[in-house]
């Protein structure tokens, strides 16, 4: 057939993104798969079966594999320098300030929704498909683009997704997301497709096993610099040894002696100062979004009801979104939420659609 549209899949080696490629395969599209080489991990982990990561050789030689089999072309794009520029730059700095960052998010922002889409038009395609469990729809008679929610509630993704806009909701196809994940691993068995019973990407892609204090202690050598842990009214309680191993609502490693429990309240990176109090200091209800984006492409000008969530596996609670200023919102929850972090994301739901988000700035008591 002529004329066919073009689209690239962004294959990562996993089985949602093979399952992509061969829904878009089977609706007569002329396909092309697309691998991003973000982060170069030790020889060792790259080829490791036992790899949870969507990150190195392994992982394109499994996406070549799926090409082979579904009879398209497969080309690997070196996006490394951009996702250091971007993506390890910003999540070494949120944590030198005592923030918990989410690099996922900023690499759709960033990587896999601007420049894979640039390389994408280079080789002719007019969409990128991706294996994510969350729905594109369009209101043809406003001319507007939705995101929704992924069929499979667990397996949902929609909330990585806040910071796409109109203009690249109108190039991405995301096939797996009327899916099921079980449906995913039957079709992929279904198909004889080689990652049908790959194990699930659950880590950090260039922080492989979690070990976030190994990867960052040459990069942040000041998260390491051991400070005092203080109450919430002031008093020293002990030392720890470096911020990096803290995050907001822990409650294990503090190494404090105590007559009840106590979790980390928040971190005060200039003075290298951990603060912690008890489950009820943890409770708010008021925080300061900043970097906001609007899926809708309009601006906040009035408030407006939402359910919210502050993390990723985060229950959605009833909020008020108030405008701020440009790229800021307060969003007032009706119940108090706990552990509300800094650098994290907080994202917008009306229903299954995702309306926008931002990063969650401070914490207002």
């Amino acid at each position: 057939m002529r004329g066919r549209p073009k689209v690239a899949v962004a294959m990562s080696g996993g089985v949602d993104s093979a399952v992509a490629a061969a829904l878009i395969v089977d609706k007569g599209y002329d396909v092309v798969g697309l691998t991003m080489n973000l982060y170069s991990l030790p020889g060792g982990l790259c080829r490791s079966e036992e790899l949870k990561s969507c990150c190195g050789w392994k992982a394109a030689e499994d996406a070549h594999e799926v090409a082979r089999k579904l009879g398209i072309p497969h080309f690997v794009a070196d996006f490394r320098r951009a996702f250091e520029e971007t993506v390890i730059r910003d999540f070494c700095h949120e944590y030198q300030r005592g923030r918990t960052p989410n690099p996922c998010i900023r690499c759709n922002e960033h990587i896999k929704f601007k420049l894979l889409l640039e390389r994408a038009a280079r080789l002719g395609a007019q969409f990128v498909a991706t294996g994510h469990h969350a729905r594109v729809t369009q209101d043809r008679s406003r001319q507007r683009f939705h995101l929704k929610k992924g069929e499979d509630s667990f397996k949902d993704q929609s909330y990585f997704l806040y910071p796409l806009t109109q203009a690249q909701l109108a190039r991405v196809l995301m096939p797996v997301g009327s899916l099921t994940k079980r449906q995913v691993r039957e079709e992929a068995r279904k198909r004889s497709l080689p990652v049908a019973s790959r194990p699930e990407s659950q880590e950090v892609c260039f922080v492989p096993r979690g070990r976030y204090p190994d990867f960052l202690k040459d990069r942040i050598p000041e998260a390491f610099v051991p400070g005092p842990i203080r109450d919430v009214s002031g008093q020293i309680l002990g030392e720890h040894q470096g911020i990096i191993h803290f995050t907001v609502g822990q409650r294990r490693g503090l190494g404090i002696a105590s007559p009840h429990p106590l979790y980390v309240v928040s971190i005060n990176a200039a003075d290298h100062a951990i603060v912690v109090g008890t489950n009820d200091d943890l409770s708010c209800q008021k925080l300061l979004a900043t970097r906001v984006n609007w899926i809708s492409g309009r601006e906040l000008d009035e408030p407006v009801r939402v359910k919210a969530k502050i993390r990723y596996k985060h229950k959605e609670a009833d909020a008020r979104v108030v405008p701020f200023s440009a790229q800021k919102v307060v969003v007032e929850f009706e119940k108090p939420q706990r552990a509300i972090t800094p650098g994290q994301s907080v994202v917008f739901y009306k229903r299954d659609e995702v309306l926008g988000g931002g990063i969650i700035d401070q914490v207002l008591r």
